[in-house]
C-alpha cells in the first residue's frame, strides 16, 4: 500500500495598518487625554469659591467681558473667541477665568477680528464711522458735531456721553499706541480763516487727548496725533462741512516685557473685519432697539387707552 502523503498547509496572515501598527491608537488617546482633562477641569471647579465659579461661567457665556445682544452670532464669537485663546496661549485663557466680569476690556487682547468688531458695535452703535479692524487694531471716526459745537472746541450736550464710549475702547489698552487726528475744513469756523481752523482744530485734538490719557489703566499706552486742516471752496452747506475726530488703535511691535504681541485673528484664516461685518452688528442692534421701542410705545398707549376708557386689555376687546 502506498504510504499516505502529508498535506502541508500554509496560513498567510496580512496585517494592513500605517507605521507603527497603525494610527487608531491616536484616536483613542486624544479622547482619553480631553476625557482627562476635562475630568480635572470639574474636579477644579468644585473646589473653588462661588465669584470664581461665575466668573468661569461669565466666561463661556459670553466672550470675555462682553455681554452680548446678538441672537445669530453670540455662540458663534463666544466659540470662536475660546477656540482661539485655547489654541494661542491656553495658559492665559484659564487664567482669564479669574478676571472680573467688570473689567475694562482690552480690545487688541480678544483674539478675534469679529469679537472686537462686535464689541466695538455694541457700544459705539450710534457714533462710530467708517469702522475698520484689522489683525494690527482697529480704528474708527467720530463726526464732530457728537462732540463739539460748530465751528468751534467748545464741546456740546453729547461730549461725555461720546467720550465715555470711546473710553470704553480704549481704557483698557495695554501695549499699545493711539493715534488721534482732529479734522476741520475752513469754511467750518465762523470766520472761515485758515489760522482759525488751525486752533479751533488744535484744541479739539487737546481735549480729546487729554480725556484719553486721563482714562488710560496702563502707562503702556502712547497717545499721539495731530490735525488735519482742508479747505473746501465754495462750500456753505454745514452737512459737507463736517469735521472729524479720528482714533486708530494699534498694537505696539514689543510688548512691554519684549514679547511679540499676539495679532487678532479669524477663525478660518487671516481676512480683514470691515464695515460689511461692523454694520452687520450695527443692524442687529438696531432693529432690537426698534423692536423694543414699538413695544414700549404699546405699552404706552394701552395704559393710556385704560386709564381713559376702564379697559384692562385693548388688544383682546372686540365691538
Amino acid at each position: 500500500m502506498a504510504e499516505k502523503k502529508q498535506t502541508i498547509v500554509i496560513k498567510k496572515i496580512i496585517v494592513s495598518g500605517g507605521g507603527g501598527h497603525g494610527g487608531s491608537w491616536k484616536v483613542a488617546l486624544a479622547d482619553f487625554m480631553t476625557a482627562l482633562m476635562a475630568f480635572f477641569l470639574v474636579m477644579w471647579l468644585l473646589g473653588q469659591s462661588e465669584e470664581t465659579k461665575k466668573a468661569v461661567s461669565d466666561y463661556f457665556s459670553t466672550p470675555s467681558v462682553i455681554e452680548y445682544n446678538f441672537q445669530n452670532f453670540g455662540a458663534e464669537l463666544t466659540l470662536e473667541k475660546l477656540f482661539l485663546d485655547i489654541l494661542n496661549e491656553p495658559l492665559k485663557a484659564f487664567q482669564s477665568f479669574m478676571e472680573p466680569v467688570d473689567k475694562t476690556p482690552n480690545l487688541l487682547d480678544m483674539g478675534s477680528t469679529k469679537v472686537v468688531a462686535a464689541y466695538l458695535a455694541d457700544q459705539m452703535n450710534d457714533v462710530a464711522k467708517n469702522v475698520v479692524v484689522t489683525p494690527e487694531g482697529y480704528d474708527f471716526d467720530i463726526p464732530d458735531y457728537m462732540l463739539f459745537e460748530r465751528g468751534t472746541a467748545q464741546p456740546n450736550a453729547n461730549f461725555v456721553k461720546v467720550m465715555d464710549k470711546i473710553k470704553g475702547v480704549t481704557g483698557g489698552l495695554k501695549d499699545a499706541d493711539i493715534k488721534i487726528t482732529s479734522g476741520l475744513f475752513v469754511q467750518a469756523v465762523p470766520d472761515g480763516s485758515l489760522m482759525s481752523a488751525n486752533k479751533v482744530a488744535s484744541e479739539r485734538f487737546d481735549i480729546v487727548r487729554n480725556k484719553i490719557l486721563a482714562s488710560l489703566e496702563s502707562n503702556t499706552v502712547s497717545v499721539v496725533g495731530g490735525i488735519s486742516v482742508k479747505e473746501k471752496r465754495g462750500e456753505i452747506d454745514p452737512a459737507k462741512l463736517i469735521g472729524f475726530i479720528r482714533v486708530k488703535i494699534a498694537q505696539k511691535e514689543l510688548t512691554s516685557d519684549g514679547r511679540k504681541p499676539r495679532k487678532l485673528e479669524a477663525l478660518f484664516g487671516p481676512s480683514r473685519v470691515d464695515m460689511s461685518v461692523y454694520d452687520n452688528f450695527v443692524n442687529q442692534i438696531s432693529n432690537r432697539k426698534k423692536a423694543e421701542a414699538s413695544k414700549d410705545l404699546k405699552k404706552q398707549v394701552d395704559q393710556e387707552l385704560k386709564e381713559e376708557t376702564g379697559i384692562k386689555d385693548p388688544s383682546t376687546q372686540t365691538e
